[in-house]
């Protein structure tokens, strides 16, 4: 009868089972007893030895000791192997080697793998990889298990083959170590390609596999990463199914995604739970998470108190989450001390942030080496940021690499500026790829621009000899008025007058009136000679009124001839000279002949 090398994994074998319920087993247990104590006294040396390693079990060492040393002495060998076990828990290890040995040589696996460790722990490896091959090689879990740790520890190949041979004898701390190993494979083909030049069949299903069977045998680690694998995949149902197990068995990082799951299934209550569950297990993420939290209802002396054990954790987003909360109450010293603190440990926004908060403070020259570490670290908004600096001096040349970089990233405003300076330098392709991408990000400005582009490409409309003239909409058109939907002005007022120019007097009114309302001058021009195109040249001139006192030329013009019909010379002459000195060139010569005029007419 072959058991283990220590206490620990003589309960973990199986063969000795404790019951879960004492009161249902427990006189089955105490027959079974008997009758191999009776066996035992009668001179049957398995029984002696099955009745030591049961009193061995129970903790009973002076009952399990003469028992087992008479099983030895008759040659039986898991006898000697337990005899090993009860001397290693009374701490006589140097003697408990020494029947692990005579068990080992003897055939016992148990022994051969206990002995193993017993030399590794004393760094024989050469003596401790002899013996656990010896167990390995006889189907024992352990063994394999621990010759592969070995094997593994000294980056030998041959460790996966040993990991995979317990891991399939049911070994769960294998399994998931096999299963790490298998995803460090595929990240690294991924990144590098196959070594042999092969495509490698892909190891993340068999992966998944491993985890599954050693998180089906409790391993809590095994089940945080299935839990994970699923909710990548979409499958948060049972995602959420193997975090919990991980999380009631005490993975606290397993709680925390527990909790992450729950929030966004808008369960924030339940999701606080797991959250605080994972946070007083010293959880950093968790705490984070808590502080957001509260902080989201401004609850901010608790989220400072999560905040800060979160940086007591070790997670330097703690420091950076508390700059944040600091800097919106306004308290710009504590701001910049905490976004300090996780700047200098490498947290790339906080970097970011410090700049930020430096060169809003007027300090330029302390900002740019924080944009440009983090920046250089990977923060996209450091690199648009460099780039605004940059510009901010006049330096364009040394501004377009940092907006370049942020704009590969995604940044939209990024690819609106080198879309621009692509369009300064003369090269249309490119400022067109660009300003797709800021359009496509949602900026209303590229939009415009990109419409612009297009619309100087436009054909002249073709002269129709008969029938209507059916409009199609082009594409500019298209990204005219998504730039106008969002509010941009210049491009409502383009609207406006593509519809004008098609005969939609009410469509060009409507753009028209949301550019004026929102202060554009054009949009007040436009929509004041519509008006009185239509007859309603009173309102006309309100909107001319508004455009001229925002510096349009023509509008203070249209006036000037408004207020010279009604006769209002006084008026008319205001606005004729207002005209002069607006302009253009062309303008001011009307409007200083119509102010001549009306001078002549007032002395006359």
């Amino acid at each position: 009868m072959d058991v283990m090398g220590d206490k620990a994994t003589l309960l973990d074998t199986g063969r000795f089972v404790q019951p879960s319920d004492r009161d249902e087993t427990g006189d089955g247990e105490a027959v079974d007893e008997a009758r191999t104590r009776l066996a035992a006294q009668a001179g049957d040396v398995e029984a002696t030895s099955v009745l030591g390693a049961m009193l061995l079990r129970r903790g009973d060492l002076d009952g399990a000791e003469p028992l087992l040393r008479a099983a030895t002495a008759e040659g039986d060998r898991a006898a000697a192997n337990n005899l090993g076990v009860l001397l290693h828990q009374r701490g006589y290890t140097d003697d408990a080697a020494g029947w692990w040995r005579i068990a080992a040589v003897a055939g016992s696996a148990a022994a051969a793998h206990a002995l193993g460790r017993y030399h590794r722990e004393r760094g024989d490896e050469p003596a401790a990889e002899y013996w656990l091959r010896q167990s390995a090689e006889q189907g024992h879990a352990l063994g394999a298990y621990a010759l592969a740790d070995l094997l593994e520890h000294r980056g030998d190949a041959g460790a996966e083959q040993w990991m995979r041979s317990a891991a399939e004898r049911g070994h769960r701390e294998a399994a998931y170590r096999l299963a790490r190993a298998l995803d460090r494979q595929t990240q690294h083909e991924d990144e590098y390609g196959s070594d042999n030049g092969v495509d490698a069949p892909p190891a993340g299903g068999e992966a998944e596999q491993w985890y599954r069977q050693a998180a089906a045998r409790g391993h809590q680690r095994a089940a945080l990463q299935l839990g994970a694998i699923l909710e990548r995949r979409g499958e948060l149902k049972e995602a959420g199914r193997w975090y919990l197990t991980s999380a009631k068995d005490g993975e606290a990082r397993a709680a925390c995604a527990l909790g992450f799951l729950l929030r966004d299934a808008g369960d924030t209550e339940s999701a606080a739970v797991w959250w605080l569950r994972a946070a007083q297990d010293g959880d950093g993420n968790a705490a984070n998470a808590l502080g957001a939290l509260h902080a989201e209802r401004g609850e901010t002396q608790t989220a400072e108190r999560w905040y800060r054990a979160a940086m007591d954790a070790g997670d330097v987003n703690g420091a950076y989450n508390l700059g944040l909360l600091c800097a919106e109450q306004a308290r710009t010293a504590q701001a910049e001390q905490w976004y300090r603190r996780a700047a200098y440990a490498g947290h790339r926004e906080a970097a970011n942030a410090l700049a930020v908060l430096l060169l809003q403070g007027g300090d330029a020259t302390g900002a740019e080496p924080w944009f440009s570490k983090a920046a250089e670290a990977g923060s996209v908004d450091a690199a648009f940021n460099l780039g605004i600096l940059f510009a901010g001096r006049g330096e364009e040349g040394v501004a377009l690499p940092w907006y370049e970089r942020a704009a590969a990233a995604g940044h939209t405003e990024a690819a609106l500026q080198v879309g621009i300076a692509r369009l300064r330098d003369g090269d249309e392709r490119e400022a067109e790829r660009h300003l797709r991408c800021a359009a496509g990000g949602g900026s209303a400005e590229a939009a415009y621009r990109l419409a612009s582009v297009l619309d100087s490409r436009r054909p002249p409309a073709p002269a129709h000899e008969l029938g209507e003239q059916v409009h199609e909409k082009t594409e500019c058109e298209e990204w005219y008025e998504r730039a106008a939907s969002q509010g941009h002005r210049r491009a409502q007022v383009r609207v406006g007058m593509l519809a004008a120019a098609r005969g939609d007097v009410v469509e060009a009114a409507r753009w028209y009136r949301s550019a004026a309302e929102a202060g554009s001058r054009n949009g007040a021009f436009n929509l004041g000679l519509l008006l009185a195109r239509e007859g309603s040249e009173p309102e006309a001139a309100v909107w001319w009124a508004r455009a001229a006192d925002a510096g349009h030329g023509r509008a203070a013009l249209r006036l000037a001839l408004v207020y010279a019909r009604r006769g209002e010379l006084a008026e008319g002459q205001r606005w004729a000279d207002r005209a002069v000195t607006l302009g253009p060139g062309e303008v001011s010569e009307r409007a200083a002949r119509l102010r001549d005029a009306l001078r002549q007419e007032l002395t006359a």
